[in-house]
């Protein structure tokens, strides 16, 4: 995984979506990102959930219907995380979940029958590597999944999301590059 640029929400650095914009055009990882869906995408997120506190900002290679993606994080108004997926051709979002912050959050662990371990040791059956973050999602639908990103011998960082009632691996995608970090991102999640 190429991490071309990097800002640090610990330091207080608050993303704008001209910032994201404007990063993006910069980096020599993000070459060929059509900022113009970029700017479509962030306009959608802002008008969803009415904010402008943008965390995180990822490109991956592969979406739902084969094509790149956008991965956006936000903060909302009362402290709580979002994310959107979007597509990176057309700038349409096609999922939102909501981040919290640990599987013993009572809207994942009432649903939840699959660890945390058990989620990260079927993951790293199918891509081996160093397990680099997990985070705690709760679906559109109310399910929860665990995202597990996995970085392997060649440096690329997959992002497996585990549904947390089942075990099923539901989505699969690699990360190109990364704009901001979560407050709390730490290698190896919450193990």
């Amino acid at each position: 995984m190429n991490r071309a640029f990097f800002l640090n929400q610990r330091q207080g650095l608050g993303l704008t979506a001209a910032m994201l914009v404007s990063a993006v055009a910069a980096i020599p990882a993000a070459a060929g990102t059509d900022t113009e869906d970029l700017d479509e995408c962030l306009k959608q997120v802002h008008k969803i959930k009415n904010t402008s506190a943008f965390v995180k900002l990822e490109y991956l290679s592969v979406s739902h219907d084969g094509d790149p993606s956008f991965e956006i994080e936000v903060r909302d108004d009362k402290g709580l995380e979002w994310e959107f997926m979007c597509e990176a051709g057309d700038g349409d979002i096609y999922e939102v979940e909501q981040e919290v912050t640990s599987a013993s959050d009572p809207k994942f662990k009432s649903q939840a029958k699959v660890s945390e371990q058990q989620a990260i040791k079927t993951v790293t059956n199918l891509y081996p590597g160093e397990v680099q973050e997990v985070e705690y999602e709760i679906e559109s639908n109310g399910e929860p999944t665990y995202e597990i990103d996995v970085v392997d011998d060649h440096d690329t960082e997959w992002k497996v999301e585990v549904d947390a009632a089942s075990g099923d691996i539901i989505e699969v995608q690699v990360e190109k590059w990364e704009i901001g970090e979560e407050a709390d991102e730490s290698a190896g999640g919450g193990q």
